[in-house]
Order: C-alpha cells, then sequence, then structure tokens
C-alpha cells in the first residue's frame, strides 16, 4: 500500500500455517485417503492480521481455503475458562502428529529476529558447506526497533537488518527506497518485539507490564524450545525432506510454487 515499487522485492513464500493448510488438504491428505474437502483446519495464533490473512486470494493452493478459521491465543484462553477447563491439571495425551516435530528454528519465528536467524542457519551452512556448532546469532536477537549485522559468508560479507514495530519498519522502507540501503536480507514484523507481542496474544494489566519483563519472558520461553530441540536447522527437519522428495519435488519447483507460495499486488490506501 505505502510501498508498491518494492512488490517485487518481497519474499512470495506463504506464512507458516497457509503453508501447513495447503500440505494438510494436499499431500496430507492424499497420504491418508481423505477427501480435503471434509477436513477443517484452525490455526491458533497471537496475530489479530491472521483473520484476514486466510481471505486473500492465493490462499486456496489444494483447491479449498489453506484454513478455514483463525483465533487468537487470547480467543483460546477465554474459550478455555468459558468451558471450565483446569488446563493446568490436564493430564497428558498423545495427539496425532501429521507433520512431525517442527525444527528449534521454526519456533524461534515468534521473535523478532527470529525468522532471520532460522534462515541464516540455513544459508550460511549451504553458501559456506560448513556445519557450525553455535547456531545462536547474537547480532540480530533483543527487542531493540532496529537491527543490522553482517554476516560472514565464506568472506563475502550479507548485511541484513531486522525491524519490528511500524515505526522502525518505516524508517528501513525509507532508507531501502531512497537507495541509502545495502542489505542483502530484510526481517519486517509489524508488532514491536515481533509476534510475542501479537495483538491477539493476552492482555497483561499495566501493574504487570510494568514489575514483569512480559517481552523478555516471552522470548525467552521461544529461545529455551529452540535450544532445547533436537533439530535447529529448518532443512534438516526430515519430515519436511520427505515432503520433498515424496510430493512437492525440487524446491523452487511447480507444486512447491504451486502450493506455498503467493503474490502481492497495489491497494490503494483507505480514503
Amino acid at each position: 500500500m505505502n510501498y508498491p515499487e518494492l512488490i517485487p522485492h518481497l519474499s512470495t513464500c506463504k506464512s507458516p500455517h497457509q503453508m501447513f493448510g495447503a500440505l494438510i488438504k494436499s499431500y496430507y491428505a492424499e497420504k491418508m485417503n481423505i477427501d480435503p474437502a471434509k477436513i477443517y483446519i484452525v490455526s491458533v495464533m497471537p496475530c489479530i492480521a491472521k483473520k484476514f490473512e486466510r481471505t486473500r486470494e492465493n490462499m486456496q493452493g489444494a483447491g479449498f481455503d489453506d484454513v478455514d478459521a483463525v483465533i487468537t491465543t487470547r480467543e483460546l484462553a477465554r474459550m478455555i475458562k468459558q468451558a471450565h477447563i483446569d488446563f493446568v491439571n490436564l493430564e497428558d495425551q498423545k495427539f496425532d502428529d501429521p507433520m512431525g516435530e517442527a525444527s528449534g528454528a521454526g519456533a524461534i519465528f515468534g521473535v523478532t529476529g527470529g525468522v532471520m536467524e532460522a534462515a541464516l542457519r540455513t544459508v550460511q551452512e549451504k553458501v559456506t558447506g560448513n556445519c557450525f556448532e553455535k547456531l545462536e546469532y547474537e547480532q540480530v536477537r533483543g527487542m531493540e526497533g532496529i537491527k543490522r549485522a553482517e554476516i560472514d559468508m565464506n568472506r563475502t560479507k550479507v548485511k541484513v537488518v531486522v525491524a519490528s514495530g511500524l515505526k522502525n519498519a518505516q524508517i528501513i522502507m525509507d532508507e531501502i527506497k531512497s537507495g541509502k540501503a545495502d542489505y542483502q536480507f530484510v526481517e519486517i514484523m509489524a508488532c514491536p518485539s515481533g509476534c510475542i507481542m501479537g495483538g491477539g496474544q493476552p492482555i497483561r494489566t499495566s501493574k504487570e507490564r510494568a514489575n514483569i519483563d512480559i517481552k523478555g519472558k516471552r522470548a525467552a520461553a521461544l529461545y529455551s524450545i529452540d535450544e532445547r530441540s533436537i533439530i535447529r536447522k529448518s532443512h534438516e527437519n526430515p519430515v519436511v525432506k520427505k515432503i520433498y522428495e515424496d510430493y512437492l519435488g525440487k524446491p523452487g519447483g511447480h507444486k512447491p510454487h504451486e502450493l506455498l507460495h503467493t503474490s502481492y499486488v497495489k491497494r490503494e490506501k483507505y480514503k
């Protein structure tokens, strides 16, 4: 809407929950011999914008809506309370696992810098051909609104920037538009600190916010999940590799493009 001339630089990848929906209604439905018309997918999200996203064009990869409904984490919490479910004391129950375990890289997507870090873990290994013992990219971590870094890829410096919050996003977009920027990779999240502080998240009181580092605790929880994960790189997830081998074919091919990608057009500004 505000920088239509930069649309060609946008990643065309759908968001993770839309990809998941498209694969459940294609790959998984075929594998389990289920009519995709009978599959109903509900995403639980920290983001209220996901409610709009699921209605966008190009979000019907398998011929059906990738995702049928979206509720926020706050709405789910409200439902749990309304149903008088003693959530804390529920016994562990094993659920089905249609796509296998997520990687630690996937877990950190929800914090500012997390998408960048997840991508860098794969890119640096693929470009250099080396496996790195240290997977933490401290340069793109932290709650600062803008984080700039240079990553060494076989003596080639790759410049990256991470911005969260629309005010900071505008600063970076203006840098790019004016030609002053020299970034090879840009991550922007609309909410300050990323999805952990999304508009659909539980609302804390002003007293709680004054005495507790909500952002820090939520970010620490995601980084803890990553640290404890057996698989910490996206490209090493065996389930994802198998889906490509058995169903999608070569990354960047026709079927992945059809199911996992979208497109963007200039939208009119609201009057």
